[in-house]
């Protein structure tokens, strides 16, 4: 015995008919006066360093002191701790390798590492 495939029960006429729903219509109005429009935020707004880009005596005293406590030294340390800009973390490093305060650990072209220098080495 061969089964035959029953089609589906028929769909109402309401149920097909999008135009006409009353309900939707008189909800629609309420539901668009919720809305509202999104408000873009400014984004995030950071302040500008202000470092310095000569040494004066105060911060030339404060890197010769304060340098040969720190046990890893590079030029993002120095522009952090010592609010001097990159060029000068640079030439302030050379300086200090020069006068064996510190020493360094890797010298890439990339990024140089020192260290302080401990006892007479």
């Amino acid at each position: 015995m061969v089964r035959q495939a029953r089609s589906p029960p028929p769909v109402p006429l309401e149920a097909l008919c999008f135009y006409h729903e009353p309900e939707r219509e008189v909800m629609a109005p309420a539901a668009g006066a919720k809305k509202q429009k999104k408000k873009w935020s400014k984004g995030k707004v950071k302040d500008k360093a202000q470092h310095a880009v000569l040494l004066d005596k105060t911060t030339s005293e404060k890197l010769y002191k304060d340098v040969q406590s720190y046990r890893l030294v590079t030029v993002a340390t120095l522009v952090d701790r010592m609010k001097v800009n990159g060029s000068l973390a640079r030439k302030c490093l050379a300086d200090l390798e020069e006068k064996g305060l510190i020493k360094p650990v890797v010298t890439h072209s990339k990024m140089k590492i020192y260290t302080r220098a401990v006892g007479g080495s």
